[in-house]
């Protein structure tokens, strides 16, 4: 599917809820953060449509590369910023790699390797779904469904991480998942 480039502008917006949850898989486990995902995604899109001309892309793969850089700058000059250090180039290189991977570990959730076009367009448009369908969770299952199933912690660590005992950890898995057979048509 290709991505339009153009006059009409990207479509930037469609990929708000997928910035937003890669941001938020950034953040947890780091120390007293003093800013919210939402405004790192909300300065990711602001700096993606200053740069639209730069992009050279087609695909929707390529858009969501691009905003994943976009986001590890941004992520890097928050964190700069906090923690008022000077500019490291390692630690933006593995913001990169974390969003690449998060971003990875979302598409083997949805659906194993493939190799044709068509195949990786769909798999991207269930991407978008899903997240969408995730941004739709309330906090607590969204945070419980992201450390577990996408983060790949053990309940026990997903408990500690939010306060709460491994059997309610264990409801919101339960209700998180149910939710988003709901919210995603055709949803297994």
């Amino acid at each position: 599917m290709a991505v339009p480039s153009d006059a009409e502008g990207l479509k930037l917006e469609r990929y708000r809820d997928y910035l937003l949850l890669l941001a938020r898989m950034q953040l947890p486990g780091r120390p007293g953060p003093k800013f919210d995902a939402s405004d790192l995604v909300q300065a990711t899109l602001l700096k993606a449509h200053e740069q639209r001309q730069l992009f050279r892309g087609q695909s929707d793969g390529e858009v969501q590369a691009w905003l994943r850089c976009i986001l590890a700058g941004t992520l890097a000059d928050a964190f700069r910023r906090e923690h008022r250090g000077k500019r490291d180039m390692a630690r933006e290189r593995s913001l990169e790699a974390a969003l690449e991977q998060s971003s990875g570990q979302l598409l083997q959730w949805l659906a194993g390797p493939s190799s044709s076009p068509s195949q990786k367009a769909m798999r991207n448009e269930r991407l978008l779904e899903l997240v969408s369908a995730l941004a739709q969770l309330p906090d607590a299952q969204r945070e419980a469904v992201m450390l577990h199933y996408l983060q790949g912690l053990p309940i026990s660590e997903v408990s500690e991480r939010l306060g709460r005992s491994p059997a309610a950890v264990a409801g919101l898995l339960q209700r998180g998942l149910k939710g988003l057979r709901k919210l995603i048509p055709g949803a297994e």
